[in-house]
């Protein structure tokens, strides 16, 4: 696994720019936050700024989900059981979308329960493939002994201007989150139905998304803490990748005026007030990143990814790093480049699940 902790270059580069980071650990008072008895109220206070300014707010979870198997198949001689089964949840329990499970039956000795990978997918599972075609997109994982579960993640929201008449939005008017919000809020859900499940590590559950479903992930591990690890893979502007050093004049790729003009759907009806302002921003990225600690966090990025900059990326990554020092884990914090461009690629999930193995399933080094 390639990880690159360049600290001192990239440092270098944000220092010259004379831009600075909002830090996680200044609290609302201007305090220094320097135990971690003080983390709890300051991770609560960074939530609501998130909400305020970036995603806007997420309803509770709804407490009522449960699962309706469709079907049921084997596969690989046996080794690999697929489900399909339908959630439902919410107001009058109206609200709902199909989950495709693959459950390793045994792998390379690893038995249930299995650590597993909550995903969404830009395509319908099992959809118009059959389920072989569809195992191939998920053959690391399982081959290595975890469960996935994948969801098409416009079931949760449709990736369009008018979304608000789609998915989740109409049972909760008083709520003005965006699709990412609603794609990571749809995340959790998952792993409501996956506390039922005895196949289910419940203490290994990891968040898993790429692109804009990398920024999905982003969320939904920095809100929900029953993600042991969460894994964005290149995410960019609006995910991992810091504000301010995204877009014309901060670093070139795409930056927060591009995002929210293109996308105005996914993102809290305030963010687009800093498009022409971005160093007024009341926080940035690093905060999600920063918002899973003491778990695990990992980000991946292609170094050729031309919608993801590596110095916007690890400038979250120093910005971040102090909360994890302070709460003694400064481990957990990593990031991975490889060659390439914009896609989940093999190198991608290598690097995932080998640090998934040491950090969150302690197997050793790969």
């Amino acid at each position: 696994m390639l990880i690159i902790m360049l600290q001192a270059v990239f440092l270098t580069t944000g220092l010259v720019a004379g831009v600075a980071l909002p830090d996680p650990l200044i609290n609302d008072a201007g305090q220094k936050i320097a135990s971690v008895a003080q983390w709890p109220a300051r991770r609560e206070q960074m939530k609501q700024v998130i909400e305020n300014y970036a995603i806007g707010h997420l309803p509770p979870p709804p407490g009522n989900v449960i699962g309706r198997e469709l079907l049921s198949k084997s596969l690989l001689e046996g080794k690999l059981t697929c489900r399909l089964v339908h959630l439902s949840f919410g107001p009058e329990n109206k609200l709902g979308f199909d989950l495709a499970l693959f459950i390793p039956t045994k792998t390379n000795a690893f038995e249930s329960p299995f650590p597993t990978i909550v995903q969404p997918v830009f395509l319908p599972m099992p959809g118009t493939n059959s389920w072989e075609n569809v195992v191939k997109q998920f053959a690391e994982p399982l081959r290595r002994g975890y469960a996935v579960v994948a969801f098409y993640y416009q079931q949760c929201g449709a990736d369009k201007p008018d979304y608000r008449q789609t998915g989740f939005f109409p049972a909760y008017p008083g709520y003005d989150w965006g699709d990412l919000a609603a794609w990571a809020w749809g995340m959790s859900r998952c792993v409501d139905y996956l506390e039922t499940q005895p196949f289910v590590d419940k203490s290994q559950i990891i968040a898993v998304g790429h692109s804009r479903l990398g920024k999905a992930a982003l969320i939904a591990g920095a809100f929900d803490e029953r993600f042991a690890l969460t894994a964005p893979a290149g995410s960019g502007c609006g995910g991992t990748g810091a504000y301010r050093f995204n877009g014309q004049g901060r670093g070139g790729k795409e930056g927060l005026e591009e995002a929210t003009k293109k996308f105005p759907q996914w993102f809290g009806p305030h963010l687009p007030e800093f498009a022409s302002q971005v160093e007024k921003l009341p926080f940035d990225q690093h905060w999600f990143m920063a918002l899973v600690a003491p778990r695990l966090f990992l980000a991946a990025d292609g170094l050729s990814d031309p919608y993801a900059s590596t110095n916007a990326l690890m400038q979250s990554y120093l910005a971040a790093k102090p909360v994890y020092e302070l709460l003694g884990v400064p481990e957990h914090l990593a990031i991975n480049f490889r060659p390439g461009g914009h896609l989940l690629a093999s190198a991608d999930w290598q690097a995932i699940l080998d640090f998934s193995d040491q950090k969150l399933r302690k197997l050793g080094p790969k």
